[in-house]
Order: C-alpha cells, then structure tokens, then sequence
C-alpha cells in the first residue's frame, strides 16, 4: 500500500482510500504514518465489512 501511496503522491492526488479490513490494523498504521508524514489525506473505508455484516454465518465470531 505504500508503494500506491508514493505513486498517488507523484500523480498528485490529494486522498489515497483504503479497506481498513483487507488491509489489515499494520497496513492501516503504516499506511496513516506515510500518509501524515506526506500530506496526503487519508480515507480509510470499510466496505468488506457490510459484506460480512450480510451473511448470518460468518464465523467471524464464534
């Protein structure tokens, strides 16, 4: 994800937006460091989970 954070960041673009659950607490973390450090907004989303908040049998907490 950084890598598509420095490219957003040479592009030019202003937001770069990420699935806080695809990619994961460390990725998220890493990716908020990079992104304050650089001036990039960052939009953090969560669409996988109205995936999952879907399905009744998701096992996701049992």
């Amino acid at each position: 994800m950084i890598k598509r954070a420095v490219f957003a960041r040479e592009l030019g673009v202003p937001i770069v937006m990420h699935d806080y659950l695809t990619g994961g607490f460390t990725a998220n973390t890493s990716l908020a460091h990079y992104c304050r450090d650089n001036g990039l907004l960052l939009h953090i989303h969560r669409a996988m989970h109205a995936v999952i908040d879907r399905q009744k049998n998701h096992e996701c907490n049992r």
